[in-house]
């Protein structure tokens, strides 16, 4: 079966006055119908950029995208901006983890959901303002037949995302792309927009790639995982497997610094060594050798000079080899999870 969202050999550049900045440096993934694909890692990973790709969103004054992105079999990469325009919030929409500054305080929020609705379908404004009070009830705001009039700022942080979701399905896309749509949220709110994501999906059938930085969020959200570091794939899988058996050292340290249930009361949490490298010169080799605490017991010295590949399907790049990376999990990461 031909994936719905192929991304191969992605590579993103970015001129700067210090140099070119290598944003996403290689990465494949694919993404079926009705399924989700969380993107995982710490800040400047290359998630958002990815999918700012892959809507061609970046200027293409001051950034190089090469590399291959196929929706449905349509190839985005290069194509006319008369076409992306076509598929954006049509085909393809995307959920901004800033709802206050992704959307205008100068138009009410009606305003906002049905102008891309009457855009791509022809509606009139009546039809128009009809979806958008739809889609406030879809996505669970109370009397939206009185709050679509209602400007952003008379919106919770909660109902803002709500109303960005309701915008960015607001003509039924069959890919939904959500760049950390639960940020600054508290934690009841965050599992309620995780579980409105999922439930939309179930009555669509749309394809998600849900991007975080928060392990936690994916665990029960996903289908599918993908660990970026320093623009490139490090680990991937069934989301279980992934959590329940990490094979690389970074997905290592992104479990071991999240907080536990478990945990005694004051425990510090166990931070990644070290810092994440700059993208205007990454390190040779693994670009994660600097952190890892495996590395000098690689034979030859490969994690610092041989750039580890990711296998397809199940796997991580990492050159501690598969019977390796299992046993070092077994005997020393997982007693420290718990």
């Amino acid at each position: 079966m031909t994936p719905f969202l192929s991304v191969r050999d992605l590579y993103v550049r970015f001129a700067t006055e210090d140099g070119t900045v290598r944003a996403v440096d290689g990465l494949s993934f694919t993404l079926e119908r009705g399924r989700t694909l969380g993107i995982v890692g710490e800040s400047g990973s290359g998630k958002s950029v990815t999918n700012l790709a892959v809507l061609g969103l970046h200027d293409p004054r001051t950034t190089e995208i090469r590399g291959e992105v196929l929706l449905d079999g349509q190839e985005l990469t290069g194509a006319p901006e008369s076409v992306l325009e076509k598929l954006r919030g049509n085909k393809v929409a995307m959920v901004f983890q800033d709802s206050l500054t992704a959307l205008s305080p100068y138009y009410t929020v009606g305003r906002q959901i049905a102008e891309p609705y009457r855009k791509h379908t022809g509606a009139s404004r009546r039809e128009a303002r009809l979806r958008a009070v739809e889609m406030l009830r879809r996505v669970g705001i109370t009397d939206p037949a009185l709050r679509v009039d209602d400007y952003p700022h008379q919106f919770s942080g909660g109902m803002r995302q709500r109303a960005m979701i309701a915008m960015a399905l607001v003509c039924d896309p069959e890919l939904l792309i959500a760049d950390e749509p639960t940020t600054a949220l508290d934690v009841t709110v965050q599992a309620q927009i995780l579980d409105l994501l999922k439930e939309l999906q179930q009555q669509t059938g749309a394809a998600i790639v849900l991007v975080t930085h928060d392990l936690g969020v994916v665990a029960g959200t996903v289908d599918d995982l993908l660990v970026m570091y320093a623009g490139r794939a490090v680990e991937q899988g069934p989301v279980r497997e992934v959590l329940r058996a990490p094979r690389h050292p970074y997905t290592w340290g992104l479990l071991g610094s999240m907080p536990r249930l478990s945990s005694d009361v004051g425990q510090p949490l166990t931070p990644i060594p070290g810092t994440p490298p700059s993208l205007l010169a990454p390190p040779p080799g693994c670009p994660f050798h600097p952190r890892c605490a495996y590395a000098a017991s690689v034979a030859e010295d490969r994690c610092r000079t041989e750039r580890p590949s990711l296998p397809p399907g199940r796997g991580a790049a990492c050159h501690l080899g598969e019977e390796r990376q299992r046993s070092v999990f077994a005997e020393r990461i997982r007693p420290r999870l718990g």
